[in-house]
């Protein structure tokens, strides 16, 4: 197994069952599956296994394609743009894996099985109770042609079994847990084809990465005990082998699957809190992969910087604090006028015309999520929600301080400078004593954007109002 590419022949996949929006732990088998084609100037494929047709409708394969664009992947060959190797959806390629079904068939190596669903579950029980692992004990391996058209005669309806031998050992090299060795008496046969006609994972998955040129397949733990049976596939139809890395499991910060319970778990639930694709990637490029930079990375920083070999075997532990660094990092890296883009849509006009740019290079080192900036948004143009320290703040000095306040404001003119030193110099008040109530009064916060910069969003008039609120609470 190789494990060092060149332009010429490193091709990757992603090839997700399009059975509900894309959760973080594939976007992250996506990403990295993605990083490795792209670090070597390798192609990158898209293939959909949609077998699963009842948990499969057509709602979740378009929001598959919105959400990897969104993240910021693209894609040499997929279903919706072609390539040398499709159809790029499984049930568009069911004429090709009977082919292959019957080649098997042909060479002993694949039967038919008539076990029903209940037969399967006793003999696994009956396995259990004896101390053994589950598997398939072959019962149909051996039955003669009449005793098949027997079965086909009362309206059975076989799947098709995968025929493995009896003795040997299977050894599987993986890019990222090494050399992994499978007695293959433990395997058991499995089913390749469904009793619908459907192909099974096993079967088409495989054949699929031989045959549309895949040479390296990155996907998650869960699939470890799969790649045996699947290279059992591939070398008895003669296919090429892909080379396998298998990546560890996506964790909340509970140690536990990441799920709903640990809040926004897919690609699409981050979008709708207003993140930004670039954060996204730089976090999850990092979530069970090293790099030696840790500053904020474009995609071809990204891409130069991912190597196989620094992938960690460690589970992935997602944490929202750490992705909300990368999300501040991704808003510092914009202009403010690529930060407004981004924010119009979730500020439902809060913002005055004309003054957009003005509020972006005030809010944008305070703004995380678009939800910081609309809060802002709210205190330099409608009315402040006080918070408690705030109300302290303003409580904490006299009525004359407001007094003062009001007067030096329209003297001033609203001009920032102007205005703090003239009330510093007429209240005695400075630094924190000053600074504190007036941003308590402005804003309702005690901390945020430079008041020289919010001051003029307030506006003299509305700032006036808000001083004669405070000396009516102190």
């Amino acid at each position: 197994m190789a494990q060092y590419y060149t332009t010429m022949n490193l091709k990757s996949r992603f090839a997700p069952s399009p059975t509900g929006y894309l959760h973080l732990g594939n976007a992250r088998t996506a990403l990295f599956a993605w990083l490795a084609a792209r670090s070597v100037g390798g192609a990158f494929i898209l293939r959909l296994e949609d077998t699963d047709q009842d948990r499969s409708p057509e709602i979740y394969e378009q929001a598959l394609l919105e959400d990897l664009q969104w993240f910021g992947l693209d894609w040499d060959e997929g279903p919706d743009r072609g390539g040398d190797h499709g159809p790029y959806r499984q049930m568009e390629r069911l004429a090709l894996y009977d082919a292959y079904y019957a080649r098997l068939q042909a060479t002993g190596q694949a039967y038919p099985c008539y076990c029903s669903a209940d037969d399967l579950a006793a003999e696994r029980a009956v396995q259990r109770s004896a101390g053994k692992a589950p598997r398939y004990g072959g019962r149909c391996r051996h039955l003669s042609a009449e005793a098949r058209a027997e079965r086909e005669a009362a309206g059975m309806r076989p799947t098709l079994r995968f025929h493995i031998p009896d003795q040997g050992i299977l050894s599987v090299p993986d890019l990222v847990w090494g050399e992994r060795q499978y007695a293959l008496a433990d395997l058991g046969d499995f089913v390749i084809r469904r009793s619908d006609g459907s192909p099974a994972f096993f079967f088409a998955n495989a054949v699929d990465d031989a045959l549309m040129g895949v040479t390296l397949v990155l996907r998650g733990e869960d699939h470890l005990t799969n790649t045996p049976r699947q290279i059992l596939i591939m070398q008895a139809l003669g296919l090429p082998v892909p080379d396998y890395g298998h990546l560890p499991l996506l964790l909340g910060t509970d140690g536990q699957p990441l799920s709903k319970r640990h809040g926004a778990t897919s690609l699409r639930d981050l979008q709708h809190h207003g993140y930004l694709p670039a954060a996204v990637r730089n976090y999850l490029a990092r979530l069970g992969h090293h790099y030696t930079a840790t500053d904020f990375l474009d995609n071809t920083a990204l891409a130069q910087g991912f190597a196989l070999t620094q992938i960690s075997k460690a589970p992935g532990h997602f944490d929202a604090v750490q992705l909300q660094h990368w999300q501040h990092e991704a808003v510092q890296s914009l202009d403010d006028a690529a930060v407004w883009n981004w924010l119009a849509p979730h500020l439902q006009d809060k913002v005055p015309t004309g003054r957009e740019m003005p509020f972006v290079a005030a809010v944008r080192a305070n703004t995380v999520l678009p939800a910081d900036a609309l809060d802002w948004a709210e205190r330099c143009f409608a009315t402040p929600a006080m918070d408690a320290e705030a109300a302290e703040a303003i409580t904490g000095v006299g009525p004359e301080f407001w007094s003062v306040a009001q007067t030096t404001l329209q003297v001033a003119g609203g001009d920032y400078r102007l205005w703090t030193k003239a009330l510093q110099q007429a209240s005695g008040q400075r630094g924190k004593s000053l600074f504190m109530p007036l941003r308590a009064a402005l804003t309702g916060r005690t901390h945020g954007p430079e008041l020289a910069a919010l001051l003029p969003l307030i506006g003299a008039a509305r700032a006036l109002d808000r001083l004669r609120a405070a000396a009516q609470c102190s």
